[in-house]
């Protein structure tokens, strides 16, 4: 009989791991959060708040915080929400955490690490070899999942028993996941939609209206299903919770850090002087580049995360690279 998913422990004390730790104390588990930063620790332990990247949210004094990997190695499940770009050293310090049993990481991280152009499924694999996986993605933004408001995502597991108890454990009333096995797609529809909010921000920074916003969702769909199908993840998967619905949601609000930068970059601002502003990590800065490198390696043609890439890492001016994208020649409508 396999061991009742009870104790979950969240590494990253960001935003998103404060509001998943919500949610999953509403479901009836115990959690424990692992953060680097004191201040969010002991915030989280005394306040029952975490001002730093989750302010005005009252959180349960029974989710308990700690700076401590190894308090997390009697956890039935982790779910690992660093950013996509810091897993790699993270998974290497859990390496070393001495552990009851091999918990399953359901990884939460949305992006392409830039060095090895690799999911951050792969890079787990690769760091912690004999631990199950899934992946758990979608349009969550945290305050409304922190204030229950409803939200549906997907949990993609190759083993479906496991994917199942993680379903029964974590779900509830307003906090619903949709099983999947495609790991690759449900990455992919996390990694490049960071990428296209920043051109959608870009547009309505610029003052270029709804049309054009409603043009960047679609055609970016296109190239996210694209560089997911040549990565082998489903066109279902692209055009379900963790792809189109994470797509919309992200690209139609300022709520999202990547259509916030975008808006501001569009506007006229510095890149350096909106990041130094800023305490959470902007993935969509970090995933351009390394999805553009991606789909050259796939040969996927995928101009509007190219003009982002430009943009963000390339000195190109963004009036520059809106006339450059309108200049492209006219073609049939096709994925």
């Amino acid at each position: 009989m396999p061991t009742p998913l009870q104790h979950f422990g969240i590494i990253g004390g960001g935003a998103w791991g404060t509001a998943l730790a919500t949610a999953l104390v509403r479901a009836g588990r115990d959690v424990t959060m692992w953060a680097r930063e004191d201040d969010v620790v002991s915030a989280i332990n005394t306040q029952h708040e975490n001002p730093m990247y989750l302010p005005g949210i009252s959180l349960d004094p029974r989710i308990k915080a700690t700076g401590k990997l190894y308090d997390l190695g009697g956890c039935d499940a982790w779910f690992l929400v660093t950013p996509a770009q810091h897993a790699r050293a993270i998974c290497k310090q859990l390496a070393a955490v001495l552990v009851e049993n091999v918990p399953p990481v359901v990884i939460c991280a949305k992006g392409v690490e830039q060095t090895t152009l690799m999911l951050p499924a792969a890079i787990v694999a690769q760091e912690l070899p004999s631990y199950p996986l899934a992946v758990l993605s979608g349009p969550t933004f945290a305050a409304e999942v922190a204030r229950d408001q409803p939200t549906a995502f997907t949990l993609a597991c190759n083993d479906f028993d496991l994917g199942h108890r993680l379903t029964q454990a974590i779900g509830s009333r307003a906090f619903r996941p949709y099983l999947s096995d495609d790991i690759i797609g449900a990455q992919m529809g996390g990694a490049v939609k960071n990428v296209l909010a920043v051109a959608t921000g870009i547009a309505a920074g610029c003052g270029m209206g709804e049309n054009a916003r409603a043009a960047l969702i679609t055609r970016g769909l296109a190239e996210m299903m694209r560089l997911g199908s040549a990565l082998g993840g489903r066109p279902e998967t692209l055009m379900g919770l963790s792809g189109l619905g994470d797509l919309v949601l992200t690209c139609s609000s300022a709520q999202s850090r990547n259509m916030s930068l975008g808006m501001a970059l569009g506007r006229g601002e510095k890149l350096a002087d909106i990041l130094a502003a800023r305490t959470s990590v902007t993935e969509g800065v970090h995933t351009a580049a390394a999805a553009l490198a991606l789909a050259r390696q796939h040969g996927v043609d995928m101009p509007i995360v190219g003009a982002v890439d430009a943009v963000l890492n390339g000195g190109a001016r963004v009036d520059d690279t809106i006339a450059a994208l309108l200049a492209r020649p006219l073609k049939a409508e096709k994925n």
